[in-house]
């Protein structure tokens, strides 16, 4: 076995082992493996974040020359991106693109949450951007592995 095949069967290894705790796991790890959850996790706590300056400057918000309303703008769009995240998680790359591309310009107008909200809607956007579905078949994976345990049987015989 060269060094190629050892690899791939080390990568496969690894994805069998992924898809025994999916399978094997409750019905939240079964709900989390579908949809980029840290992602939007992560994008929603930046949302709070960047909200966080604005609502404590209510007060002036609606003065004429006053950005701090863009705050709200931009802290409630990255918000509302972070919860259809979960809902439709075919969409994760445009949130992604559109978490950071809001989460930077937040600090225009919040100050990007003391920049911790942009750096968490930056690192939320590139999860989203980075996730990939990853589709496990349940009938076909239980019978590969009865397969499996069966050539190992008539292996031992």
């Amino acid at each position: 076995m060269n060094r190629k095949e050892r690899k791939e069967r080390k990568r496969q290894m690894k994805q069998e082992r992924k898809f025994e705790k999916v399978v094997e796991g409750n019905s939240f790890k079964q709900w989390r493996s579908r949809r980029p959850f840290w992602g939007a996790t992560l994008t929603i706590l930046a949302g709070l974040m960047i909200l966080y300056i604005p609502l404590h400057l209510y007060a002036i918000a609606f003065i004429p020359g006053s950005l701090v309303f863009v705050g709200f703008i931009f802290g409630g769009l990255v918000l509302i991106i972070g919860i259809c995240e979960y809902f439709y998680p075919q969409l994760s790359t445009f949130f992604g693109i559109a978490t950071i591309f809001l989460s930077v310009l937040s600090i225009m107008g919040a100050l990007g949450g003391f920049l911790i909200g942009t750096i968490l809607g930056i690192v939320a956007g590139a999860l989203n951007i980075a996730w990939d579905k990853e589709e496990i078949d349940l009938d076909t994976w239980k019978r590969n592995k009865q397969q499996e345990k069966i050539e190992q049987v008539n292996q031992a015989v």
